[in-house]
C-alpha cells in the first residue's frame, strides 16, 4: 500500500520553535509527529495542526523510546523522511558554582538526545538512502559563551557530533541523508522568556532577536536546499566564528561585551513591558 504523504518527526514540538517548524511541515504535506516530553502540549499542538499532525509524547533521554518513536513514524508513513532535533534545556549560572548534575542534564538532553535522535532517524533511513536530519544548535554552539557555559559546550558537542556523523555518512555511501545544524540568534521562545532579568543570560538578548516563525521558514528553506551549517542571521554567525577564532581578544573583551548585552537586554525587557514585543502577527 503506497503511503499518502511523507513521515517526519519534531521533538520538543509541543510548543515555540518545535511547534512552528511542524507547522511548517504539515503545510509542506509532511506527516508530523509532535515529540514532546510533555504529553498534554503535545496532544493540543497535534489537534492544533490538523490532520497531518499526530501526537508522541518521547523523552529524548530515553534512547529506546526514541528508537521506537522512529520506527512508529517509518511504519505509520511508510518511511522517514525528515527529522528534527529541538528539544533542549537551558540552565544559566557561572561555570565554577554550578553542581556537575547541571552539566551532566546540558549533555544528556541537547547532545546526546541529539545523538540519539539523529542514529534513530538514520537507522530508519538508510534502507532508502536518503532522508534529512535538521539539528537545532545556537549561535552558542559556535562560540563559547559566559553565564550559558553548561548549555554552549553541550551545543558544541552536538555540532561536532551532527558534522562528523554527515562525513561518516558520505563515507558509507549514504550522502543522500543529510544532516543540517541551525545556529540562531536569541529566539523569543519558552526558554528564554523568564531570563530578562538574568544577568547570565544577557548573550540572548545581545543581537537580533528572532520569533519562531522566522526560524521555522529558514528551517523549511532548508529542504529545498540543505546547509551543513546554517546561521541565522548569518552575520551573527560571522561574529560568532570571529571570536571563536581569536579567544584571546574574546576572553579581553568579555566585560565590555557583557556590558554591552546587559544594556540590550534591559532595553528589550522595557520593550516587553510596553507592549512592543513580541510583534503583531504579520
Amino acid at each position: 500500500m503506497l503511503r499518502a504523504m511523507p513521515g517526519a518527526l519534531v521533538t520538543g514540538a509541543g510548543r515555540g520553535m518545535g511547534l512552528e517548524i511542524a507547522r511548517r511541515l504539515v503545510g509542506r504535506g509532511y506527516e508530523v509527529a509532535i515529540a514532546d516530553i510533555d504529553e498534554a502540549s503535545t496532544t493540543a499542538a497535534a489537534e492544533q495542526l490538523g490532520e497531518r499532525a499526530w501526537s508522541l509524547p518521547l523523552d529524548v533521554t530515553d534512547s529506546d523510546a526514541v528508537r521506537a518513536a522512529a520506527r512508529q513514524v517509518a511504519e505509520r508513513s511508510g518511511s522517514l523522511d525528515v527529522w528534527v532535533n529541538n528539544a533542549g534545556i537551558l540552565i544559566t549560572g557561572l561555570a565554577q558554582e554550578q553542581d556537575l548534575d547541571v552539566y551532566r542534564r546540558h549533555i544528556d538532553v541537547n547532545y546526546l538526545g541529539t545523538v540519539r535522535g539523529t542514529l534513530a532517524a538514520i537507522e530508519q533511513m538508510r534502507a532508502g538512502g536518503r532522508g534529512h536530519i535538521i539539528n537545532l544548535i545556537s549561535l552558542a554552539g559556535l562560540a563559547a559563551a559566559t553565564g550559558i557555559v553548561a548549555y554552549s559546550a553541550s551545543k558544541h558537542a552536538a555540532i561536532a557530533f551532527s558534522l562528523g556523523t554527515a562525513a561518516d555518512l558520505r563515507r558509507e555511501g549514504l550522502g543522500g541523508i543529510q544532516i543540517s545544524c541551525v545556529c540562531p540568534d536569541g529566539v523569543w521562545t519558552p526558554m528564554i522568556m523568564d531570563k530578562l532579568d538574568d544577568p547570565n543570560d544577557a548573550l540572548s538578548f545581545s543581537g537580533v532577536m528572532l520569533m519562531p516563525e522566522q526560524v521555522a521558514e529558514r528551517v523549511e528553506g532548508l529542504l529545498d536546499r540543505p546547509e551543513p551549517v546554517l546561521a541565522i542571521p548569518r552575520w551573527r554567525g560571522q561574529f560568532a566564528r570571529f571570536f571563536d577564532r581569536h579567544p584571546k581578544l574574546s576572553l579581553r573583551l568579555t566585560p565590555m561585551l557583557m556590558r554591552d548585552a546587559a544594556r540590550r537586554q534591559r532595553a528589550f525587557k522595557r520593550k516587553v513591558q510596553s507592549g512592543k514585543w513580541p510583534p503583531k502577527s504579520r
